[in-house]
């Protein structure tokens, strides 16, 4: 069985180039509504190279998450402007327009164990 952070990287590939999800969203889409923060510790575990569109990731307001070393949310919004997502002077997008919403939600649906705190 995989792991929670297997299940982010499974769905966090599927987002199309030029879209975005929100870290409660995909959450919520592995049925672990309240793991929005374990979301981001997985895509903050990555190795570097990792074949894994972190930077489709973005907080619910669409705006890019800073909580980590400095160079790296310049570089989301680098990549996610080469994809063609669209950031305004209050440095988010229109997630009405960006956001990606996967047809077959039950194809990610994730079961917790026991041991996990959410």
């Amino acid at each position: 069985m995989p792991n929670f952070y297997d299940a982010v990287y499974t769905l966090v590939r599927d987002i199309p180039p030029g879209r975005v999800m929100c870290y409660g969203q995909i959450a919520t889409i592995l049925g672990a509504p309240r793991a929005a923060r374990a979301v981001g510790y997985a895509l903050r575990a990555l190795e570097e190279g990792a074949d894994v569109p972190w930077q489709r990731v973005i907080n619910s307001k669409g705006g890019v998450s800073a909580r980590s070393d400095v160079e790296r949310p310049t570089l989301q919004f680098k990549l996610l402007d080469e994809e063609g997502v669209q950031f305004g002077a209050n440095d988010t997008c229109d997630l009405a327009a960006y956001r990606w919403e996967p047809e077959d939600l039950d194809a990610y649906l994730f079961t917790p164990s026991e041991n996990l705190p959410f």
